[in-house]
C-alpha cells in the first residue's frame, strides 16, 4: 500500500478551513491512503478547480527560499527569539536537516550542544519530525516544519541549563492594506502547532531541550517578499491539533490495517456526513463529490443547502420550495434567492440607483492580476466618462507584473485619468472596478508606493543633512525616484479609499458587483453571486435559466470578470511569459482576459442604465463631493495625503469613533428608505427599536396592527415602504439638501393612537398614502431621524460631519505651516516636513544605540514601509504543486 499518509505539517486536519466537516476530516490521506484529489476521482467524481495555479506555487517556494537563505536567517532569527524574551545568542548558524528524519534528530543534537556550550542559536530547515503518536510506525511521512530555532534556556540565576526549541512555518500570505487577515494566520499557526506538539512527543529530541510554546511563523513583510517573524503562543492550537490527531488514530484503528478500497472506499465516503458550504467547500477536493450527492437528491432541504442557506434558516425556507406549509421568518435576500432559484428568472429587489456608476467623474477600471507576486499585475484597462459620455477603454500590458515600476505605471495611467477629469470640472471622482479584490490590489499598491515615498523624503533628509541613508534595520537604503504629480494623484485618491473604507457612506471606490446585487438576486448558490459575470448573466435573462447549468458554465469557463484569473488562464499567462518567453502570446492572452473583463463591465452598466434613479442618488453624490473637498486640500499642500488609516495618530482614530456611528446610522436610514428588502429585514430584527413592521386592518379611519413593543399608542411614525413600494421614490416626494442635513416632504407621518372600540392603532398621516387592508407596512419611529419638524409630513436626515481632523482646513493655505507651524501641525504640515522630523529623531535614537541592529530585543517596523536592497531570489525548479494540496494549504 506503500507510506503512511500521515499528511506532513501542511496538511494538519485542524488547519483546515474544512475542520468542521466530518467528510474531510475521516478521508484524510491517513486513513484513505490516498490523496483526496485521488479519492475524489476514484469515486467518479474528479476534482477540476481547487488546484494550485503554477505561479502561485512559484510564489509560495520563491518565498520559502528566501526564508531559507543566509540573508534573512540572522533576521527571521534574532526577531523570534527577541520577541519571546530570551537573551541575545553569541552568535547565530544555519544548518539543513535534508527532510529526514534521522538527519534531523542529528542536527537538532548539536544546535543543543551549541546552544548549552557556546550560547549559540541555529536556525534548522528542511526538518523531519515523526508524526504525533506515529513515532513508531516505519513507513509514516513525517511533519516538515519549514524551520526550527534552537538557542539557550536559561535558569532564573542566568545560567544556562539547556535549549529551547521553538518550531515555525513559512507563509507568503499577501497583505492587504497592509495587513494579513486574521482568519489566515490562525490557520498558520494550527499548523505550526502540529510541528510543535509532533516535536514534543518525540523520544529523540535531546535530553534538556524543551519545545517552546510559543511558535512562529515567517511572513512578508512587504509587497518585496521580505521575511519578517510573528510569534504566538500556541496552547490552545496544540490542544485542537491534538485532538483531531486522536480522532484520525481512533479511526484508523477501528478500520484496521487495510484502508478502504474500491466499491467499498465510495461506500465509506457516502457514510461520512458533509458539513457542505458552498462558500468554503470550493477549496476542497470532494467538493464536486458533496455537491452532486445534494443534487442528485430531492430533498428540498438538500437543495436549501446547495445554494448555501444557513443550516438554521433552512426548517423556515422550506415551504419556499415545496410550495406547501407556512414560511416562517426568513430574510428578503434568501426568498429572492430561492424563488429566483424555483423560476429560473432574477428577483429584482425594486429599490431605485443611488450608486455613481456611468455618470461623468467616474473612470472603469479592470485588472489582470498576477499570481506570482502580491502585488502584480499583467494587464490594466481604464476608461474615463466625461460630460459627452464614456471615452475609448485604455490598455496596458506589462512585461515584469511584479516590478515596482509596473505599480508606478498603473498609478500613472489611472492619476492622468483623474486630473483630466478634475481640470474638466467633474466630481465627485469614482472608480468603479468589477470586485472588491480589484480594489484591495489597487489600494495596496498605493499603499507600497506612499511608503516608498515617505521613506524617501526621509532618506533624501538624511542625505542633506550629511548624514548615511539607513533602514529600519540600519542597512543602506537605496533612494527611489521621487513621484510624478499623476502618480501621486492616484496614490492620494485610492489612501483617501483606504481611509474611507469603514465609511458605509463614502464610496471613491465603487464594487459594480455589489451595486448590481443591491437591484438583483439571482438564483443559485449566493457564492456565486460573487462573480459579477455570473450576476449580470441572470440580470440580463428574459427566459428562466437552469441554476446548475449557469453555474457550471460560467465556472468552468477560462476567464474571471474580477482581478483574479483563473487557474487555466494563469498558468497559461505564466507560461508564455516565463517558460516560453513568447511575448506575442503573452499579450494576447492578456489581451484576452482584459476584453472579457471589459465586456462583463459594460454589459453590468447597461443593465443598470435600465434602471431609474432614486431621489436620494442626489444626496449620496453630495456626501461624497463635500468628503472629496477635504481630500483635494490634503492633495494641494500634500500634507496628509501619503498616510494610511493604519499608520494615523491615535487621537485622529479616537475621533473618528463618532464618525462613524453617525456615517453608519445615516447609511441605515437612507438604505431603509430606498430598499424594501432592507428596511424589512431590520423591522422583524428583534434587536432593532426603530422599525417595526404594520399590517393594515382598517381604511376609514386607517387602523394598523404594529408588530412591535415599542411603537405603540403615542408614538410617532412615518411610513417607509406599502407592499414592498418604497414611499421616498414617489414622484410627490420632495428633497431639500440643507447644509446638516437631507429634508424630505410629503410623506406619511402621524401618531399612533389608541381609540376604544377600534382594532389595532389610528394612524391619520396628513399626506395619506393609498392603502387597502392587508397592506403590509415597514414603519420607522420619526425620532430615529431627529427632533420632529412642524410641517407634519417632512422628516429630516442628518449628514454626518466631515473629517476635520489631522485635515487641512479650507483656510489652509501653502505658506500657513511655514508661518506658523505650531498652530498648523496638526492640519497642514507638509509630508518633506514631517518627514524631515520623523528622520531626525531616528537620527538621535540610532546615535545612542537605540535602533537595530543594536538595541535588545530587535525593534519590529510597525510600518513595514522600508525599501532595502532587492532580495534577488532565483525562481526554485518546480514542478507543479502536489496533489495532496490546494490552495487551501497555501492561503
Amino acid at each position: 500500500m506503500g507510506a503512511v499518509q500521515s499528511g506532513g505539517g501542511t496538511s494538519a486536519v485542524a488547519a483546515s478551513a474544512h475542520a468542521g466537516c466530518e467528510r474531510f476530516r475521516l478521508t484524510d490521506p491517513f486513513i484513505t491512503r490516498r490523496t483526496r484529489k485521488a479519492l475524489a476521482a476514484h469515486i467518479g467524481h474528479p476534482d477540476t478547480g481547487a488546484g494550485i495555479p503554477e505561479a502561485r506555487w512559484m510564489r509560495a517556494m520563491t518565498f520559502e527560499t528566501l526564508v531559507h537563505s543566509e540573508r534573512f536567517v540572522a533576521v527571521l532569527l534574532t526577531r523570534t527569539i527577541g520577541q519571546l524574551g530570551l537573551p541575545r545568542p553569541e552568535a547565530v548558524r544555519r544548518r539543513t536537516c535534508d527532510g529526514t528524519v534521522d538527519t534531523t534528530a542529528g542536527e537538532l543534537a548539536q544546535a543543543h550542544l551549541k546552544a548549552t556550550v557556546s550560547g549559540e542559536a541555529t536556525m534548522l530547515t528542511a526538518l523531519a519530525v515523526p508524526y504525533l503518536r506515529l513515532e513508531d510506525v516505519p513507513d509514516a511521512t513525517a511533519v516538515q516544519p519549514d524551520f526550527a530555532i534552537v538557542c539557550p534556556r536559561l535558569a532564573e540565576d542566568g545560567q544556562t541549563i539547556g535549549s529551547w526549541l521553538v518550531v515555525g512555518d513559512a507563509k507568503d500570505y499577501e497583505r492587504v492594506r497592509s495587513r494579513i487577515d486574521d482568519g489566515r494566520m490562525l490557520k498558520g499557526f494550527l499548523q505550526v502547532a502540529l510541528g510543535v506538539e509532533s516535536a514534543a512527543a518525540w523520544s529523540k529530541l535531546p535530553g534538556g531541550m524543551q519545545v517552546h510554546r510559543y511558535g512562529a511563523l515567517a511572513v512578508p513583510r512587504n509587497a518585496f517578499l521580505q521575511p519578517e517573524a510573528i510569534v504566538e503562543l500556541l496552547d490552545d492550537h496544540r490542544e485542537e491539533v491534538r485532538t483531531r490527531a486522536e480522532e484520525r488514530l481512533a479511526v484508523k484503528a477501528k478500520l484496521g490495517d487495510d484502508a478502504p478500497a474500491g466499491d467499498e472506499l465510495a461506500a465509506y465516503v457516502a457514510g461520512l456526513e458533509a458539513n457542505f458550504d458552498p462558500r468554503s467547500c470550493v477549496t476542497c477536493n470532494l467538493f464536486s463529490c458533496c455537491r452532486q450527492e445534494l443534487r442528485a437528491g430531492d430533498d428540498p432541504l438538500a437543495l436549501l443547502a446547495e445554494l448555501g442557506v444557513d443550516r438554521l434558516t433552512r426548517p423556515s425556507a422550506v415551504g419556499l420550495v415545496t410550495g406547501e406549509g407556512v414560511v416562517g421568518e426568513v430574510p428578503s435576500s434568501t426568498v429572492a434567492q430561492v424563488t429566483a432559484t424555483i423560476t429560473g428568472l432574477p428577483q429584482w429587489v425594486g429599490r431605485l440607483r443611488t450608486d455613481p456608476c456611468g455618470l461623468p467623474g467616474t473612470i472603469n477600471v479592470v485588472l489582470a492580476k498576477s499570481d506570482a507576486a502580491a502585488l502584480g499585475v499583467h494587464g490594466v484597462a481604464l476608461q474615463g466618462v466625461g460630460r459627452d459620455g464614456s471615452g475609448a477603454w485604455v490598455r496596458q500590458t506589462f512585461l515584469e507584473p511584479q516590478s515596482p515600476l509596473t505599480r508606478r505605471a498603473i498609478m500613472r495611467l489611472l492619476g492622468r485619468t483623474v486630473r483630466e477629469l478634475l481640470e474638466a470640472g467633474l466630481g465627485p471622482i469614482h472608480l468603479v472596478v468589477p470586485d472588491r479584490p480589484t480594489a484591495d490590489l489597487l489600494a495596496t499598491a498605493a499603499d507600497s508606493l506612499a511608503g516608498v515615498e515617505l521613506s524617501r523624503l526621509r532618506w533624501q533628509h538624511d542625505l542633506d543633512s550629511d548624514r548615511p541613508a539607513l533602514t529600519f534595520d540600519g542597512e543602506p537604503a537605496t533612494l527611489p525616484d521621487p513621484l510624478d504629480d499623476d502618480e501621486r494623484i492616484a496614490i492620494s485618491f485610492l489612501l483617501e479609499e483606504d481611509r474611507a473604507r469603514a465609511m458605509s457612506l463614502r464610496t471613491p471606490v465603487v464594487d459594480l458587483r455589489s451595486v448590481l446585487a443591491s437591484h438583483v438576486v439571482p438564483g443559485g448558490p449566493a457564492v456565486d453571486a460573487g462573480r459579477l459575470d455570473y450576476l449580470v448573466t441572470w440580470a440580463e435573462a428574459t427566459d428562466p435559466l437552469d441554476h446548475r447549468e449557469a453555474s457550471d458554465r460560467i465556472a468552468e469557463q477560462p476567464q474571471t470578470p474580477g482581478a483574479r484569473l483563473s487557474n487555466s488562464a494563469s498558468d497559461a499567462i505564466h507560461k508564455a511569459l516565463r517558460h516560453n518567453k513568447n511575448l506575442p502570446t503573452y499579450e494576447a492572452l492578456v489581451h484576452d482576459a482584459l476584453d472579457y473583463r471589459i465586456e462583463v463591465v459594460e454589459r453590468s452598466l447597461a443593465v443598470l442604465d435600465r434602471l431609474s434613479s432614486s431621489v436620494l442618488r442626489p444626496a449620496h453624490r453630495e456626501l461624497e463631493r463635500d468628503a472629496q473637498q477635504v481630500w483635494g486640500r490634503r492633495l494641494a499642500l500634500q500634507a496628509s495625503d501619503l498616510v494610511r488609516f493604519s499608520r494615523t495618530y491615535p487621537n485622529w482614530r479616537n475621533s473618528q469613533v463618532e464618525l462613524l456611528d453617525a456615517d453608519r446610522r445615516c447609511f441605515d436610514q437612507l438604505t431603509c428608505l430606498t430598499d424594501p428588502g432592507f428596511a424589512r429585514d431590520k423591522a422583524i430584527d428583534a434587536g432593532v427599536r426603530d422599525l417595526a413592521l404594520a399590517t393594515v386592518v382598517g381604511l376609514d379611519p386607517v387602523c394598523l396592527v404594529v408588530r412591535s413593543r415599542r411603537l405603540v399608542d403615542g408614538s410617532r411614525v412615518v411610513a417607509l415602504h406599502i407592499g414592498g413600494r418604497s414611499i421616498v421614490e414617489a414622484p410627490t416626494t420632495t428633497l431639500k439638501v440643507q447644509k446638516g442635513s437631507f429634508k424630505l416632504g410629503q410623506l406619511p407621518v402621524a401618531t399612533l393612537q389608541e381609540v376604544p372600540g377600534v382594532d389595532g392603532l389610528v394612524w391619520e398621516p396628513l399626506v395619506a398614502p393609498s392603502l387597502a387592508v392587508g397592506d403590509e407596512l415597514v414603519l420607522a419611529d420619526t425620532a430615529w431621524f431627529g427632533k420632529p419638524l412642524q410641517s407634519g409630513h417632512e422628516i429630516a436626515v442628518p449628514r454626518p460631519s466631515l473629517d476635520d481632523r489631522t485635515a487641512p482646513k479650507p483656510t489652509c493655505t501653502a505658506a500657513t505651516y511655514a508661518s506658523d507651524p505650531e498652530t498648523h501641525q496638526w492640519c497642514c504640515r507638509p509630508h518633506a516636513a514631517a518627514e524631515a522630523e520623523w528622520s531626525d529623531v531616528l537620527a538621535e535614537r540610532r546615535a545612542r544605540g537605540e535602533l537595530n541592529p543594536e538595541v535588545w530585543p530587535p525593534l519590529v517596523d510597525e510600518e513595514r514601509f522600508d525599501v532595502g536592497p532587492g532580495t534577488d531570489a532565483p525562481e526554485p525548479p518546480l514542478g507543479p504543486a502536489p496533489d495532496s494540496l490546494t490552495m487551501d494549504d497555501l492561503d
